[in-house]
Formats: C-alpha cells, sequence, structure tokens
C-alpha cells in the first residue's frame, strides 16, 4: 500500500463515482440481516445536515466510506462504513474508523456509538471496533433490543 496514494477527505455521498461503494455496502447489508433489523442509511439520507459524509481514495479510486450523524451536542453515531472487499486487508477499516473518531472529537463529540450486526458478515467489523477501545452498550437514539443488532460505544479523548 502506498500511503502516498491514499487520502480521506469529506465528499458528498450522492457523488457520480460512489455507485459502487454504496451498492456493494447495500448488498453486505442485506446477506444475512432481516430487512426489519436493517439500519443503513443511503446516499440521499447521508447527504443531510448534521451528517458528516468521508470517501477513501487510492490513487482517486474510491475504495472506502464512513461518516458520523450528530445525535445531540455530546454524542454522534458510526454509519455507513465500508470498505470494498478487494481493498480489504490492508488496514483500510482501521484507518477510516482512526479518520471517524479524530473528526469527531475534533467537532466537539465526547462520544461515539454505532449499531452493528451479530450475523457474520459482521465478525471483522465487531473485532475492530473492539480492539478501537468501543464497547458494549444498550441502545441508544431511537433504537430498541433487536437481537439481530449489537450496540457499541466509545467515550472519545
Amino acid at each position: 500500500m502506498d500511503a502516498l496514494s491514499l487520502s480521506i477527505r469529506p465528499e458528498s455521498p450522492t457523488g457520480p463515482d460512489l455507485a459502487l461503494l454504496f451498492a456493494r455496502h447495500t448488498a453486505d447489508m442485506h446477506a444475512d440481516t432481516p430487512p426489519e433489523s436493517i439500519h443503513m442509511m443511503d446516499a440521499s439520507e447521508l447527504d443531510a445536515p448534521g451528517i458528516r459524509f468521508f470517501v477513501m481514495r487510492d490513487a482517486g479510486l474510491p475504495v472506502a466510506m464512513g461518516a458520523f450523524k450528530r445525535i445531540d451536542d455530546q454524542h454522534a453515531e458510526i454509519k455507513s462504513m465500508h470498505v470494498l472487499a478487494e481493498a480489504r486487508g490492508r488496514g483500510l477499516s482501521r484507518r477510516m474508523l482512526d479518520h471517524l473518531m479524530a473528526e469527531a472529537a475534533a467537532a466537539g463529540f465526547a462520544r461515539l456509538s454505532l449499531e452493528t450486526g451479530i450475523q457474520p458478515t459482521f465478525i471483522a467489523a465487531r473485532a475492530l471496533y473492539a480492539k478501537a477501545g468501543f464497547t458494549e452498550c444498550p441502545p441508544f437514539e431511537g433504537y430498541v433490543l433487536d437481537p439481530n443488532s449489537v450496540f457499541m460505544t466509545k467515550r472519545l479523548a
């Protein structure tokens, strides 16, 4: 991996070259999760006030995305974090997560939370979040207990 070819910047989620990222993210979310337990936001929903959306590009090509959504002045939620399958295994997920945590802290949030699935599709994601210091928590901001969901949170420094 050439670190110089990688960039993470705020972008519009409706960018014309992000269709593959969103298609793959949607497919993963629907792979083995019941529809009533899918909480992803599509590109138009992510293009809203209170949401910061970032794209990771490798030599100009979009390979990952991630966002966080304001819950209140102190608390935000990670949304729609995804790395293309062919770009995995290079530490890009951790790099995007670190970026989201740093941006949320810089924006003044003291806590960052997320909802993810219990299915095999999400094993690596749960491990990534746990390694980054996220711990399981009760449902937050409109979520309810769901046997298909895991809720995690982290205090930001």
